[in-house]
């Protein structure tokens, strides 16, 4: 099983988190103590077959800019250590995924070089008491520290709330699409990634 777990301590954060990438069960079981954010890393989870347990603690009497990263962070330090060095994986994935008005697209490419273009305009500042940047935020954290390159594109969306979770759905169909097992060793013409 494709299972890895970290604690990350920080001035600002401290985060347990632990991402099974083939359980039977798939979902965010904890809190990030940010609402939203919470229902996000769920749909992600869902969306994507992934099961994440999580503890955390973050500056929120701040924002929830610092957990919010540091949860993109650590999750992609988790993807990376399962994966190790991505021998046995299709590599690439990518998804549409509609939202009532909202239409978002992902491609992401586990190759080790991390890239992020990310093209979502916002149509509000904020979702309830999530601040929309954030999200970003969060998958620049991801992709980063997982190793992918990660495009993602709004193709059309007026609701903010509608968008952000077509996003989050989105990147996770693409991830789930990913890290399929299809054998044999790195799909690369180097041989190594």
């Amino acid at each position: 099983m494709r299972t890895a777990e970290m604690i990350r301590n920080t001035k600002e954060t401290k985060i347990k988190m632990s991402l099974s990438l083939d359980s039977e069960k798939s979902g965010l079981e904890g809190s990030s103590g940010i609402g939203f954010f919470d229902h996000m890393l769920n749909s992600f989870c869902v969306h994507g077959g992934f099961n994440v347990k999580l503890e955390m603690s973050g500056d929120l009497h701040v924002d929830a800019h610092h957990s919010v990263e540091d949860a993109g962070i650590v999750l992609g330090s988790l993807f990376s250590e399962v994966l190790k060095d991505k021998s046995g994986i299709k590599r690439y994935g990518f998804s549409y995924v509609p939202m009532d008005e909202a239409l978002a697209f992902a491609a992401i490419d586990i190759s080790g070089r991390p890239y992020v273009a990310y093209n979502v305009p916002l149509t509000a500042a904020n979702v309830g008491d999530y601040d929309a940047q954030l999200t970003e935020e969060f998958m620049r954290a991801l992709a980063f520290n997982m190793g992918a390159t990660l495009h993602i594109r709004l193709e059309y969306g007026v609701n903010e709330h509608h968008i952000t979770e077509a996003v989050y759905k989105s990147v996770a169909r693409a991830v789930r699409e990913a890290v399929k097992i299809s054998g044999g060793g790195v799909l690369s013409t180097k041989g190594l990634l």
